[in-house]
C-alpha cells in the first residue's frame, strides 16, 4: 500500500475536522452557513468563503471519495514535486475552480437580472422571490428568468474536488502512461486519456446539466476550472524549468 506523503495527510485531517465541525457545531447548519462558497450576490457571501469551502464536504460520501482520490493522486505529486509546489498547485486549482464555477453563475445570473428589470419587475421584488423562493403575478417569461436568477443565487460549493481535479490534472501530465480505473468501469485506461476524458464529461455536465457519474448538484464549473488550473502551473514549471525568474 502506497505510503502517505506529508502535506496530503494533513490536507485530509484538516477536512476531516472541518467534516466533523459541520456535523456537531452550532445549531442546524451554521458551520455550513459560514465556510462554504455563496454566490457573491447573495448575503450569505462571506470573502473567506473563498477559500474555506475547500475543506468542506456535504455528506460521507463526498468527504471519502474525495479523501481517497487526494491520497491517490496527491502522493505521487508531491513525492515528486515537493510540498511547496504540491500545495501551490492544490491551492491555486482551487481558486481556479472558484473563479470558474462563480463565473459561470454570472453568465446565467446577470442577463436574466437584467430581463426582469426590463419587463418591469423592481430590484426589491426580485430580491424577495430570491430569498423567499416565492413569486405570484409574473408572466412565463418572467418566471423562466427568475428560476435562472434563483438557480445562481442561491447556489453553494463545498468540497476539496477542485483542488483535487489540479492535482489530477498534474499527475496525468506526469505519468501519462500510468493506467487507471473507475471504481464502476474496471477497464485500465492510460492516465493521458482518462483525465482529458473525466474533464470533457465535466465540462458537457456543467453546459448541459446531464449527469454522467456525480450527483446532479455537483459543481461541475469547478471541476474543469480546477483541472485547467494545475494543468497550467504544470505546462509553465516545465516551459520554464530553466527560467531563474519562476514565479512559484
Amino acid at each position: 500500500m502506497m505510503r502517505i506523503s506529508e502535506t496530503v495527510k494533513h490536507l485530509i485531517i484538516i477536512n476531516v475536522i472541518m467534516f466533523l465541525g459541520t456535523k456537531f457545531i452550532g445549531q442546524g447548519n451554521l458551520f455550513y452557513e459560514w465556510f462554504a462558497m455563496y454566490f457573491p450576490k447573495n448575503d450569505a457571501f462571506k470573502p473567506w468563503q473563498i477559500f474555506t469551502h475547500m475543506f468542506m464536504h456535504g455528506s460521507v460520501t463526498h468527504i471519502l471519495f474525495n479523501m481517497f482520490a487526494l491520497w491517490m493522486f496527491g502522493t505521487p505529486v508531491e513525492q515528486v514535486l515537493g510540498s511547496k509546489k504540491f500545495l501551490f498547485i492544490y491551492l491555486s486549482a482551487g481558486l481556479g475552480a472558484v473563479l470558474l464555477q462563480v463565473g459561470f453563475y454570472y453568465f446565467q445570473y446577470i442577463p436574466n437580472y437584467n430581463a426582469l428589470l426590463e419587463s418591469g419587475l423592481s430590484a426589491e421584488s426580485i430580491k424577495s422571490a430570491l430569498v423567499s423562493g416565492q413569486v405570484s403575478g409574473v408572466s412565463q417569461a418572467q418566471l423562466e428568468s427568475l428560476k435562472a436568477v434563483f438557480s445562481a443565487y442561491n447556489a453553494s460549493m463545498v468540497g476539496a474536488s477542485g483542488c483535487i481535479m489540479g492535482i489530477m490534472a498534474a499527475f496525468g501530465m506526469m505519468n501519462p502512461e500510468a493506467k487507471l480505473m473507475m471504481i464502476f468501469l474496471p477497464i485500465p485506461i492510460k492516465a493521458k486519456y482518462f483525465i482529458p476524458g473525466i474533464i470533457i464529461l465535466d465540462l458537457i455536465s456543467g453546459l448541459t446539466g446531464q449527469s454522467f457519474f456525480s450527483p446532479s448538484n455537483t459543481a461541475y464549473m469547478a471541476h474543469v476550472g480546477g483541472a485547467l488550473t494545475g494543468f497550467f502551473v504544470m505546462w509553465y514549471w516545465k516551459k520554464n524549468q530553466f527560467n531563474q525568474n519562476r514565479w512559484y
